[in-house]
């Protein structure tokens, strides 16, 4: 079992920043890939950002590469979405969620995801 709790939404200026932490519980952490997906109002949950267990690969969604970065530290149980350059398009909630996969082409699948948070809103204003 793990448990997922996203922190550091909030509203921000076009052109800024934020850095999205996901603080998971149990000992299982490090054996997960992990992702962040986002969902804006009155569209699907889509795919952001994944990590490898190790962290030694990372994959980003066209929209947000080269502006987000996807990192993860075991020892701490995180995993952190450093947004920069932000748009008005990026405004939506963010989800991290658990992938039990070892397997690349299953990090931009929702239904691969075994655990979620609640969300964090990012709003960006223009």
């Amino acid at each position: 079992q793990v448990q997922l709790v996203e922190s550091g939404g909030g509203l921000v200026q076009a052109g800024g920043s934020l850095r999205l932490s996901c603080a998971a519980s149990g000992r299982t952490f490090s054996s997960y890939a992990m992702g962040w997906f986002r969902q804006a109002s009155g569209k699907e949950r889509e795919f952001v950002a994944a990590i490898s267990w190790s962290a030694f690969n990372t994959y980003y969604a066209d929209s947000v590469k080269g502006r987000f970065t996807i990192s993860r530290d075991n020892a701490k149980n995180t995993v952190y979405l450093q947004m920069n350059r932000l748009k008005p398009e990026d405004t939506a909630v963010y989800y991290c969620g658990a992938n039990p996969s070892g397997r690349s082409y299953y990090y931009t699948v929702t239904e691969r995801y075994d655990y979620w948070g609640q969300g964090t809103q990012v709003t960006v204003s223009s």
